[in-house]
C-alpha cells in the first residue's frame, strides 16, 4: 500500500493551497481516511477525517478553514486549505483513520507572514 500526498508550497498568511493524496488499495472506499500534520519538534496531529460515507470531522484550529474530501473512484483523498496562518507551517500526510497503513513522505506546506 502507497500513500502519495502533493500539492503543498510556500503561501502567504492568508492564502490557500489543496492537497491530494492518492492511495494505492482496493479498499479505498470502505476506509475512514484522514489527513495529519507534523509541525517541526511537535507531535504528528489529526487535522481532518472523512468517513465511508462522507461524514466529516476536523480539529479545532482548522475548523472552518480546512475542508476534506474524497473521490473513491479515483482513490484519492483531498483537503482544501484556507486562510492560511503561519501555525499552519508542516508536513502533511494522509493515512486511513485511525492510521495503519505505512506512512508517506508528506508534502511541506510553509505559511509566511
Amino acid at each position: 500500500v502507497q500513500l502519495q500526498a502533493y500539492g503543498g508550497g510556500l503561501v502567504q498568511a492568508g492564502g490557500s493551497l489543496r492537497l491530494s493524496c492518492t492511495v494505492s488499495i482496493s479498499s479505498f472506499r470502505f476506509r475512514a481516511m484522514g489527513w495529519y500534520r507534523q509541525a517541526p519538534e511537535k507531535k504528528r496531529e489529526m487535522v481532518a477525517q472523512i468517513s465511508s460515507s462522507g461524514r466529516t470531522n476536523y480539529s479545532d484550529s482548522v475548523k472552518g478553514r480546512f475542508t476534506i474530501s474524497r473521490d473513491n473512484a479515483k482513490k484519492t483523498v483531498h483537503l482544501q486549505m484556507n486562510s492560511l496562518k503561519p501555525d499552519d507551517t508542516a508536513v502533511y500526510y494522509c493515512n486511513d483513520a485511525p492510521p495503519n497503513i505505512a506512512w508517506g513522505q508528506g508534502t511541506l506546506v510553509t505559511v509566511s507572514s
